[in-house]
């Protein structure tokens, strides 16, 4: 079968590459050591924060107000292809500041966002006792300094949307392979993947192996600076859902879906390759949970016992950039990674401007910020 793209790589990142390339006809082939859609994407809560205000000038800024733009469209459709509902809704989410330094971080993001022309709300304890009541029963209640709404953020099931997205791809035409990528080479003009198992040829190579995508460019001069950072999570499930918004306490979180689940994320670790959960990280995320959620659900100060627990290893970027775009001096290789938390978040309109390069077309937001030879050649000084 004929190929014109294989993306290596079966996170969110690199499903929506490869539908959006399908949905505009070329025929592609999704390379992904194992497990594909079972990585970082979907060890998240699916939270889709809510987008920049107008008046937001950066570039990533710009990145994410178009991703906002796109998800509803992006969860219709996949509905349409595959039948399968993505659980995309636009919930809203309420920051609480309970300790000093949360609310001193939340009074400068309102400065930030005013300037912008983000929307938000300031609200008092009345006002979100009158949409949540169940918060006054919450063992953190009586901290709580600073409450913030913002209407605009969302929420879906990112297994359901990892899996919609493969199932239209395949319906599409196009192919999703379980293999290891031993080597990327250019021969005769063409882009040529070697895996475990074989060897696989395209006019275009797109690498969105998240934490993995530096020991697959690194010999073309490139140096991503893309690390793992693990997330570890918790599920818990009750007869009902718990609140009917993101719940952010600082870098955690609350998130719960329609049927009861509930998912307790995250913690941020430097541990390498290490996807295993620990006691620590997992007895933090209990406590928050146990402090954020109403007394009825508590039996003598503690939750049931999780359902499950797991963890994710997110690329993060050495300056918080995403990597994105093609490989200088190598044609038709290009890169999408580095997007840490924000993958699920950026990913129409990642795809979007992917395709776009590869189509030799001029995207709709300028990705110059992000291309991939800004590397540090193995130093961690970035350039100036």
């Amino acid at each position: 079968m004929r190929v014109d793209l294989i993306v290596i790589g079966g996170g969110v990142v690199g499903l929506s590459i490869a539908w959006e390339a399908a949905r505009r006809g070329a025929r592609v082939r999704i390379i992904d050591h194992a497990n594909v859609d079972k990585q970082a994407s979907w060890a998240g809560a699916g939270i889709i924060p809510a987008p920049p205000g107008p008046r937001a000038s950066q570039p990533l800024e710009h990145l994410a107000r178009r991703a906002a733009q796109a998800h509803q469209s992006w969860a219709d459709m996949l509905r349409d292809h595959t039948g399968l509902d993505t659980g995309y809704q636009r919930c809203g989410g309420l920051f609480i500041a309970d300790q000093p330094g949360e609310a001193a971080s939340l009074a400068a993001s309102r400065w930030v966002w005013e300037e912008e022309g983000f929307e938000f709300q300031r609200w008092d304890n009345a006002k979100a006792l009158g949409q949540a009541p169940q918060l006054g029963t919450c063992p953190g209640w009586s901290d709580v300094r600073t409450l913030i709404w913002t209407p605009g953020e969302a929420q879906l099931r990112n297994p359901r949307h990892l899996q919609a997205l493969r199932l239209a791809i395949t319906r599409l035409g196009s192919e999703v392979l379980e293999e290891a990528v031993r080597d990327i080479a250019q021969v005769d003009g063409q882009w040529q993947v070697r895996t475990s198992r074989s060897a696989h040829t395209a006019a275009s190579v797109c690498v969105a192996a998240g934490a993995w995508t530096g020991a697959l460019i690194g010999r073309f001069g490139i140096a991503t600076e893309v690390v793992p950072v693990r997330g570890q999570m918790l599920l818990h499930r009750f007869d009902r859902p718990i609140y009917p918004f993101v719940l952010n306490v600082g870098s955690r979180y609350l998130v719960s879906r329609a049927d009861g689940h509930l998912l307790v994320g995250s913690t941020e670790e430097e541990a390498g390759f290490d996807a295993r959960t620990t006691e620590e990280g997992l007895r933090g995320l209990e406590e928050f949970a146990t402090r954020w959620l109403p007394q009825e659900l508590q039996q003598g100060g503690r939750l049931p016992p999780p359902i499950a627990s797991w963890a994710g290893l997110r690329p993060a970027s050495i300056d918080g950039f995403p990597v994105m775009g093609p490989v200088a001096e190598h044609e038709g290789l290009f890169v999408a990674a580095g997007h840490f938390r924000a993958g699920l978040t950026l990913s129409p309109a990642i795809a979007e401007v992917i395709v776009d390069m590869l189509e030799q077309k001029q995207p709709a937001v300028d990705v110059r910020a992000f291309r991939p030879e800004r590397g540090w050649k193995g130093s961690l000084t970035p350039p100036n």
